[in-house]
C-alpha cells in the first residue's frame, strides 16, 4: 500500500481520519469546581510515569467547561466497559445536564464517581500545558480501582468492539 504525503494544513478532514486510524479507548472525566458538576468523554487518556504515577488527557479551548476543568484540583478519569456505550455519548453531549439519570457517589474530595467502569483513577492536577487548540492536563494518580472486562473501543469515528483476546 502506498500513500501520498499530504501537509495537515491541506487536508483537515483527511489529517483527521488518519489519526482516526489509531484505536483508543473511551474515558468519562468527572471533577467538581465551586459546586459546578463536570463531566466529559475524552479518547486523549495516556499514561505519563509510573514514578510519580501520572496520566494525562486533553481537553479542547473550545469545550463548553474548559476553564473549569483547567482549574479542577481533583478529577476522576473513568475507563469506559464495551456495555457502557450510552454513558460514552451522555457526557459527549456539549449541553444539558450530563448526571441526569446517571448513579454516582461523590469521593472524599467531592468529585464524581461513576460505576462500572473497568478502571478509575483519581487524580490531583499535576500541570497544564497549551497543546495548540487544546490544553494537556496532567494528573498525578492518588488511588485506582479496575476490574476485569471488555473495553468500550472507538476507531475510524466509531465505536467497536474488540474481535478477540491476543493470546499471552
Amino acid at each position: 500500500m502506498t500513500a501520498q504525503s499530504t501537509k495537515p494544513q491541506e487536508d483537515l478532514r483527511g489529517y483527521r481520519n488518519a489519526l482516526g486510524a489509531f484505536a483508543t479507548g473511551v474515558a468519562v472525566v468527572t471533577a467538581q469546581v465551586g459546586g459546578e458538576l463536570l463531566g466529559m468523554t475524552v479518547n486523549s487518556f495516556a499514561s505519563v510515569s509510573l514514578d510519580p504515577p501520572l496520566v494525562l488527557w486533553s481537553i479542547g479551548d473550545r469545550a463548553s467547561n474548559f476553564e473549569s476543568f483547567c482549574r479542577a484540583e481533583r478529577y476522576a478519569i473513568h475507563i469506559l466497559a464495551s456495555h457502557q456505550r450510552p454513558l460514552s455519548d451522555q457526557f459527549a453531549q456539549s449541553s444539558g445536564d450530563k448526571y441526569a439519570g446517571q448513579e454516582w457517589a461523590p469521593d472524599d474530595h467531592g468529585v464524581p464517581r461513576l460505576p462500572g467502569c473497568l478502571a478509575r483513577f483519581q487524580c490531583r492536577l499535576f500541570e497544564v500545558y497549551p497543546g495548540g487548540d487544546h490544553r494537556i492536563i496532567v494528573g498525578e494518580v492518588t488511588a485506582f480501582e479496575a476490574l476485569e472486562g471488555e473495553p468500550l473501543m472507538f476507531v475510524q469515528g466509531q465505536y467497536r468492539e474488540m474481535a478477540s483476546r491476543l493470546a499471552s
